[in-house]
């Protein structure tokens, strides 16, 4: 049965009478406003990179730094609470993005230097904005859950690097060697060996070599 004209979706009818559709507007508006949000998002991480006291920088130093007013923030976030939530969000896309797991079928020597030189970097680039996460996530049921997100992927990410080891041992072992594993390369031991112990990048990696390679099971040989 044909439509009649009224009854045409805009597509159909436009075809119909010989013209192209017109694509959907971009809501200027709408981009600049999430752009917005972004800078908001990276001043608060900035200055929580520059400050080395765990605590939540005020609305008007973000509000300087972003280079806009107060009131702009909290017409993005109701809180301060929930920037937190959007700046754990945001460096837990950005972890995933610039750390793509790299030499998964290697020997063991490769996958060990490649796993840890890519934690290391995360936890260089993500441990101030981490120890406010942890402090905070206590009184915060979205942070505590971002939190255990990111501990999540990091067992999955000693999962796949060091399958050919852990596939050798029970599944009771082999949970308890990834809770070690973890453990052992979180940002807080990373930290401590930085700020602490006074290494560098290159020695504290040395040090995280050398333990998961001790904490490993032999390799099994190939097939």
């Amino acid at each position: 049965m044909t439509k009649a004209t009224g009854d045409l979706d805009s597509d159909e009818a436009s075809a119909r009478a010989g013209t192209v559709p017109r694509p959907n507007r971009i809501d200027g508006r709408r981009l600049r406003s999430e752009r917005t949000k972004q800078l908001i998002i990276e001043a608060y991480l900035a200055l929580v990179r520059e400050n080395p006291v765990v605590q939540m920088p005020t609305a008007a130093h973000i509000a300087e730094r972003a280079g806009y007013s107060v009131r702009s923030i909290f017409e993005r976030f109701p809180d301060l609470s929930k920037l937190r939530v959007a700046a754990a969000d945001y460096s837990l896309a950005q972890a995933a993005a610039l750390a793509p797991a790299r030499n998964v079928d290697g020997d063991r020597e490769v996958r060990i230097r490649s796993q840890v030189e890519t934690r290391a970097g995360t936890c260089e680039r993500g441990l101030a904005l981490w120890r406010v996460l942890v402090f905070s996530a206590p009184e915060d049921s979205e942070l505590r859950s971002r939190v255990r997100l990111a501990r999540e992927r990091t067992v999955d990410r000693l999962r796949v690097m060091y399958r050919p080891e852990l596939s050798t041992l029970p599944e009771r072992e082999r949970e308890h060697l990834l809770i070690a594993l973890e453990a052992i390369t979180d940002h807080e031991s990373w930290g401590r060996m930085r700020e602490q112990h006074g290494l560098s990048f290159e020695e504290a990696c040395s040090v995280w070599i050398a333990a998961i390679d001790r904490l490993l099971p032999p390799t099994p040989p190939a097939d």
